[in-house]
């Protein structure tokens, strides 16, 4: 290493330290953080909704504000404060509607046009019922004074009976909707607070009769946030239903105000009638009782009497109003309970936010101290040089992808935590593994196949996707060749090795040219020049090479008929084949013949000595050709 590149190399380690530095202390200082602010929070350990009012003439909102809000408690305690609520805003609405029915009593209007005939026909009505009442318990008597007696009387009052009854059924009818009419064309409400008082009096039952669930402490219910994503979640819940309790607290206050200057109204109303009432006592006093009752007509009697009742219902109703008013102040100060209760789970949430965050934080820096050691010690190996450079490019690469992969899977684990379908995650994993490593697992299986009767084995010659060569190793997913070439062209090694997944044992397809004596066929290609006695020559040539090769033909041949007969074959034959073919400088002669695999260079070798022989040889007879193949065999 020149000394320029061992300068550069010392300014890249310089940068690369500085860079390791500040990245160590970006994360140790949010660690420091995160756990001074989750100590300081420890203490806390030991969607805002518009609600809708219904449509009607008495104010239902605190009971419908208090019921949604319910639904929101999540604690203990919070469910218990929802109760309580609930239990103030049911009184308060049960007092309003008590206190809507008393002022629709004391409204008095005058009777006129079509609502003065209402009263009347319905005044007409109400003396037809009275007359039919009358009528039906007068026959009720007759008929059980007739059936004491006996005879047919008792069935025709009966029948007259039933007469009277339907008619008194009519009549009821009739003047029930009368009722109805003139409580319309006069704006008496208290038939329709009645209909709202019984459609609450029946929603109340239902609700009465649903179980309400205890729920847990607020120490132990907020741990249920095991990652940070639900505590971050549960702290915009707890945020939401703050504002939704805050909201509700602010109507109740405002209810209160609106009660408050009703409560001062009716107030003033009731003492100045109570003072009217009082001066004409003391007016009557002294005058004289005498001269009292002889100036005081009968009008004016009811008509003190109906003051003093209406002061009498003004009391009733200012001691609802009163009622009213308690109970929103309770009710506010449920909701403020509610709201410090909440507020308490929230800060015990971002206790445990900070708590994660300090763990993620914790996590990351552990994730660089790991990283800065293992790319120290691979300094360490390159100033050593025990592994060379392209070594460690790939280990630093290898060894960064691993710890980034871990922390990722590390921090997602703290912010979302486990999967819940856990199975169904296993499931998705396998099979994603099973696709990516399809050719490994398929190369293991191969593996048992190559293993078999009719697999290959360490010096086997075989032909895998094209490439021939000599099995040099067989492992549990690769196998190794020694490359030799095809064996018709070249049969010496090139000196590469190929190595293939054994896969192709089972999706492909490979060749063994190693039998039991390992058989191969081996070819030559000779010229003969033309001439006299070229096919002289040719024949010669075929006769040498059937008789030297006609040992290995035999044997070859024995041992293929043993094959065939196992498995049912076809006769084969292991005879020389010579193909003709025209050129132009003569006649291609291609001779195919049988040899073994290890010898097959020196039959070769042998062959073409032969022939060489013979073509040299001067053209004569067939015999002599005959003699000089005979002879080149004997050699």
């Amino acid at each position: 290493m020149s000394d320029v590149e061992k300068v550069l190399l010392e300014i890249t380690r310089a940068k690369k330290s500085k860079a390791r530095l500040v990245l160590v202390g970006a994360f140790a200082v949010v660690l420091v953080v995160c756990l001074t602010a989750s100590y300081l929070t420890q203490g806390a350990m030991s969607g805002r909704p518009r609600q809708r009012v219904q449509p009607g003439l008495v104010d239902q909102q605190p009971w419908q504000t208090a019921s949604a809000l319910s639904g929101l408690a999540v604690s203990a305690e919070e469910k218990q404060f929802a109760r309580q609520a609930e239990r103030l805003a049911d009184h308060e609405v049960d007092q309003a509607f008590a206190m809507a029915l008393r002022q629709a009593e004391m409204e008095t209007t005058v009777l006129t046009g079509p609502a003065l005939e209402i009263q009347q026909k319905m005044n007409a009505l109400a003396g037809q019922v009275k007359d039919d009442q009358a009528a039906v318990d007068g026959l009720n008597a007759q008929v059980e004074a007739a059936a004491k007696r006996g005879g047919a009387a008792a069935a025709a009052l009966g029948d007259e009976l039933d007469v009277a009854k339907a008619r008194l059924q009519l009549d009821t009818d009739e003047m029930n909707d009368a009722s109805e009419d003139l409580a319309r064309a006069s704006g008496d409400k208290r038939a329709q607070i009645q209909q709202e008082l019984t459609a609450r009096e029946t929603s109340m039952q239902k609700y009465d009769s649903q179980a309400n669930n205890a729920g847990e402490p607020a120490a132990i219910s907020v741990k249920r946030y095991g990652t940070l994503a639900g505590r971050i979640g549960g702290w915009f819940d707890q945020r939401s239903r703050q504002d939704s309790i805050e909201q509700a607290q602010a109507q109740t206050q405002a209810d209160a105000a609106s009660l408050t200057a009703q409560y001062a109204a009716l107030h003033e109303q009731s003492t100045a009638a109570a003072t009217t009432i009082r001066d004409e006592n003391a007016g009557a006093a002294a005058n004289g009782a005498a001269q009292s009752n002889a100036a005081v007509g009968g009008s004016d009697a009811k008509g003190k009497l109906a003051r003093m009742a209406h002061v009498h219902e003004l009391a009733q109703i200012h001691s609802i109003l009163e009622d009213r008013l308690d109970t929103d102040k309770q009710l506010s100060a449920v909701y403020a309970k509610w709201i410090a209760q909440v507020d308490s789970q929230h800060r015990i949430v971002l206790h445990l936010v900070l708590q994660s965050m300090a763990g993620i934080a914790a996590l990351l820096l552990g994730a660089v101290l790991v990283w800065w050691l293992v790319q120290a010690l691979l300094d360490r190996a390159v100033d050593r040089a025990v592994v060379d450079a392209r070594s460690i490019h790939t280990l630093r690469t290898v060894a960064s992808l691993a710890i980034e992969g871990v922390t990722l899977v590390l921090v997602l684990l703290f912010v979302f935590g486990a999967p819940s379908q856990m199975p169904t995650i296993l499931g998705l994993c396998v099979a994603g593994l099973t696709v990516v490593f399809q050719n490994f697992i398929l190369a293991f299986f191969g593996w048992f196949v190559l293993m078999g009767r009719n697999g290959v084995r360490e010096g086997d010659w075989v032909e895998i996707n094209g490439v021939a060569g000599e099995v040099v190793d067989v492992g549990l997913f690769r196998t190794t060749l020694l490359e030799t070439g095809n064996g018709t062209d070249k049969g010496h090694p090139t000196g590469r090795r190929a190595r293939f997944l054994n896969s192709f044992a089972v999706t492909g397809q490979f060749f063994n040219f190693s039998t039991t004596g390992q058989w191969m066929w081996d070819e030559i290609s000779v010229n003969v020049p033309p001439g006299e006695g070229s096919y002289q020559t040719i024949e010669a040539i075929h006769k040498a090479v059937v008789q030297q090769t006609e040992k290995d033909a035999t044997l070859a041949e024995k041992e293929w008929q043993g094959v065939s007969r196992q498995h049912v074959l076809g006769q084969m034959s292991a005879a020389p084949l010579v193909n003709l073919r025209p050129a132009a400088s003569g006649i291609d002669i291609l001779v195919r013949y049988v040899t073994r695999a290890k010898d097959r260079f020196e039959m070769r070798n042998k062959l073409y000595q032969t022939v060489i022989e013979l073509l040299h040889k001067p053209a004569g007879t067939a015999a002599d050709a005959d003699a000089a193949a005979a002879g080149a065999a004997g050699a």
